[in-house]
């Protein structure tokens, strides 16, 4: 799924042959309850003893992925475990960025339902043509970064995470040589390949960031071949940034390491998995949902990270993190929450050694969403 971190205009045009690259071929249409989000302006809120808030939820690929869509699934049911009878949620699965979202999205409103999520960056034209027509309904989109009175955005920081995974693998690899399955080269992957990058060398200055691109956010096949490709260059710690658990298993079978990417991958890794770098969208989903029945909703821009909760890298496989590590990571993970670490505070010199950021310096979200730059120590290209 074509995923860019929230509110970068600059990277619209790489986008638009990175979204030819469609994670999943299949059209199901599900139905998706959607949670009315009400606003002055906006549809009226809803009243104790309503009707439930009809939310419908649409995905690029399906919950079985173990990745994003798994980990969007898990946050709307977080939801609907909070608000029980409230809320009626439907999902659509497997719904591409093409035409068809266009008329997905138009169906859930024509039938009624006055929230529609969408979950990949894809999507941000066609809900902003819907949503124009259906003023009454209120649309929420992750990663997106075109707004309407009626439309919101959404994301989170999730290279913190990454961050503090390099943290992790800095102290674990004894190689001092990471290995990155990287998706599509976008300024969100960039931004996430930088941050890991950063942390592992944070702790361990010598480390470098093997990364080969799969140029497709699910393809396991290829997840697989680039995951062993890595192994071969001697990484002894793996990261990715796909969908699929295919890194893990290579990591298993090879008896490396690995980090989980989007939600928790230790069942497929029950001795390589080291932590997982995931979401927490329920924390989202049900705020936007209560804002929305008590009439509070605004398309504010949602931007959180560790501080929030909306990201974290969970599961810590404490059996094989050493106790310094762990020391490591919990005083990292303090300083993001407390505001006292920024991983693109400079100085920072990209892998050619021209000084990027100076010292006292750092880059703004807005950088981080056009980054098209590699830190030093990363070796690999980004594909124009």
């Amino acid at each position: 799924m074509i995923r860019f971190s929230c509110f970068g205009r600059l990277f619209s045009a790489r986008f638009k042959s990175a979204a030819r690259v469609a994670r999943f071929a299949s059209h199901a249409l599900a139905a998706v309850s959607l949670v009315v989000l009400a606003t002055s302006g906006m549809p009226a809120r809803a009243a104790a003893g309503d009707a439930p808030l009809d939310v419908s939820i649409v995905y690029l690929g399906n919950p079985g992925d173990a990745g994003w869509t798994h980990a969007h699934d898990l946050g709307i049911g977080a939801a609907e475990k909070q608000f029980g009878s409230q809320v009626k949620v439907t999902r659509v699965e497997n719904v591409p960025e093409n035409a068809d979202a266009a008329r997905v999205f138009r169906d859930r409103a024509a039938k009624g339902d006055k929230v529609v999520i969408g979950t990949s960056f894809g999507y941000m034209d066609s809900m902003m043509r819907v949503a124009r027509d259906y003023p009454d309904t209120v649309f929420l989109h992750c990663s997106g970064y075109k707004s309407a009175p009626n439309l919101g955005n959404f994301n989170g920081k999730v290279y913190e995470s990454a961050y503090l995974a390099g943290v992790v693998a800095g102290y674990v690899s004894k190689s001092h040589v990471l290995g990155f399955v990287g998706s599509v080269p976008i300024p969100e992957v960039v931004r996430n390949i930088d941050a890991f990058a950063l942390g592992a060398r944070s702790v361990a200055p010598q480390t470098v960031v093997k990364v080969v691109w799969v140029s497709s956010w699910f393809d396991p096949g290829k997840e697989r071949q680039a995951a062993e490709t890595l192994v071969g260059l001697g990484a002894d710690v793996l990261m990715q940034n796909t969908d699929s658990t295919a890194t893990m298993a290579v990591a298993e079978q090879q008896k490396v390491y690995a980090f989980g990417w989007d939600s928790d991958m230790s069942r497929w890794g029950p001795h390589a998995h080291l932590g997982s770098v995931a979401y927490d969208w329920g924390i989202y989903y049900t705020k936007a949902i209560d804002e929305v029945r008590r009439g509070t909703w605004t398309n504010k821009p949602v931007y959180w990270g560790v501080k929030e909760g909306i990201t974290d890298l969970v599961n810590l496989n404490t059996s094989v993190v050493p106790a310094d590590a762990q020391r490591a990571l919990a005083e990292k993970r303090a300083a993001l929450v407390a505001g006292r670490l920024d991983p693109f505070a400079g100085p920072l010199k990209d892998q050619s050694g021209k000084l990027r950021v100076a010292a006292g310096a750092a880059l703004s979200a807005d950088d981080t969403n056009r980054i098209n730059w590699f830190v030093d120590g990363v070796q690999g290209s980004i594909a124009q």
